[in-house]
């Protein structure tokens, strides 16, 4: 959307190898025909979901090649060999897979002209496997070394994550950091041995390597400047953008009971993890949520977030079980969002109250629904005890909705003066919190001024507030760059920066 820079994106996948596009620089003596290379980009699309017919040397190839790249990787990498090509992904006849595939979730349908038909460099290399590469450095060397990814015609690389490679000298490396929770809560993340040393080594070489890092709130900035003060004038705040699909909708009420009927989360019959109650009927089932879902007033909380322990579900839990046993045994619990890691305990939490029609487990809502479910809860609980962001909250003050927030930095900076604030280590708490701003005598005029602050401090986020910075922000850096490698370009101002983003966010 920024019209001073042209973009190209990229796609690599965690653990599997893609098959390559046509070359950055095709030879003059290996040119394809036309059915050659689109067969090459169509090879790419299927090698994402399994592997590409092969003949039998290709079968024998890639086993070698599987079993030897992990290790040739990491030994190429410490002797300061270990180079990752990059390869074209040429996206006008593919538009439909781009757009499917990656943004049609996030975006709206005018953008598919805008992001379709931009092409792709693919790395056929695993982000895995570069991880393990500079781990593996560490066998021989106090400080890890990672392989080189080339960059080459790219102004600015823009990745998601502290990324597991060294990029061309000719670039400037932007990381986007969400937060530091695998280094300061490495308790709350899964396979924590694995995600807090990719994290942090990853981390480790970005800084030392001279990288950029767009933080997405100033407390997240706060956080990598508590490891690594060098960064500090490399590290700025660029707050996350707010998607178009939240405002305020009036006369919504009533689609309430459909969406949640329509959107029940199935659980996860491969471990064994019900979320729903057992039925001997399908009319039995129907009968259970119609005489659930349609009393009325049919009034809830909402929280909406992956269901992990660093999201405090348990906290919001007994708060609410503590005002349906003292004041309002009719208020439900709408909890959105899907099963992450170490959710035992929360959902035998559940349980009881699924059983008995008070609690509804909702995955998969699209973003129209939630705007609806946002809008006519009676409060959004962000009970969070660590955030880089804190989406859900922005996103219910957009859509008109109140938010009540456990009281950390990140929550304080984003929300400001739009949420009721609680310690997130108290049920005491969050019950005021609650008491405030649903059942006390001026519970109505608390509540209408932090929808009105929530308009407001949501505004912050939108996309046009939010581009100027990243403009600002990508010209600096090309430009810093540029005068690094004293390189006669043209000023940043004049020419366009290609920015090649890391293919995990797409989305």
């Amino acid at each position: 959307m920024i019209e001073s820079i042209g973009v190209e994106g990229m796609i690599q996948t965690s653990h599997r190898t893609l098959a390559r596009g046509t070359p950055v620089k095709p030879s003059r003596f290996a040119r394809q025909s036309p059915a050659k290379k689109l067969n090459r980009y169509s090879r790419v699309i299927v090698s994402m979901a399994e592997k590409p017919h092969r003949t039998i040397a290709d079968v024998i190839f890639g086993y070698l090649e599987k079993r030897m790249s992990a290790t040739s990787l990491s030994v190429k990498t410490m002797l300061g060999l270990g180079k990752v090509k990059l390869t074209v992904f040429e996206s006008g006849e593919f538009s439909d897979f781009i757009w499917r595939t990656m943004f049609a979730k996030t975006l709206p349908a005018s953008d598919f002209s805008l992001i379709a038909s931009s092409n792709q460099r693919i790395c056929s290399t695993p982000w895995h496997l570069m991880h393990m590469a500079g781990l593996n450095s560490l066998s021989v060397s106090s400080t890890p070394k990672y392989p080189k990814l080339n960059t080459t015609g790219a102004d600015v690389f823009i990745a998601q994550t502290p990324y597991p490679a060294n990029v061309g000298k000719d670039t400037a490396m932007v990381v986007r950091y969400h937060d530091a929770i695998p280094v300061f809560m490495p308790h709350t993340i899964p396979d924590k041995s694995l995600h807090q040393a990719t994290h942090f080594y990853a981390l480790m070489n970005n800084v030392k390597a001279g990288a950029w890092f767009a933080c997405v709130s100033e407390a997240t900035r706060q956080d990598l400047l508590r490891i690594f003060p060098e960064a500090e004038s490399r590290a700025v705040t660029i707050h996350n953008m707010v998607s178009h699909h939240y405002f305020p909708e009036e006369g919504t009420a009533d689609r309430v009971a459909g969406i949640i009927r329509a959107r029940l989360h199935e659980g996860d019959a491969a471990k064994g993890v019900e979320v729903q109650p057992k039925f001997f009927s399908l009319r039995e089932q129907e009968s259970f949520y119609r005489r659930v879902l349609e009393q009325k007033p049919f009034r809830y909380l909402l929280i909406v977030s992956t269901v992990e322990p660093r999201k405090n579900h348990s906290r919001l839990l007994a708060a609410w079980e503590v005002l349906k046993a003292d004041i309002d045994p009719d208020l439900r619990l709408v909890v959105v969002g899907g099963l992450g890691w170490d959710y035992a305990a929360t959902i035998r939490g559940f349980r009881s109250w699924i059983d008995r029609g008070d609690l509804f487990m909702l995955n998969a809502v699209p973003a129209p629904d939630l705007r609806v479910l946002y809008k006519n809860a009676t409060a959004t609980i962000c009970p969070s005890l660590g955030e880089g962001f804190d989406f859900s909250g922005v996103e219910s003050m957009r859509s008109g909705g109140t938010v009540l927030a456990s009281d950390i930095a990140v929550h304080r900076e984003v929300y400001d003066n739009a949420a009721e604030y609680f310690d997130p280590y108290s049920t005491a708490s969050l019950v005021g919190a609650l008491k405030k701003t649903v059942y006390a005598a001026d519970a109505a005029e608390v509540r209408a001024r932090l929808v009105s602050h929530g308009l407001e401090v949501s505004s912050r986020y939108l996309p046009e507030r939010i581009l100027p910075t990243w403009d600002a922000f990508l010209a600096r850096v090309a430009d810093e760059r540029a005068r690094s490698t004293r390189s006669q370009r043209v000023p940043v101002a004049n020419a366009p920066v290609t920015v090649l983003p890391n293919g995990r966010a797409a989305g």
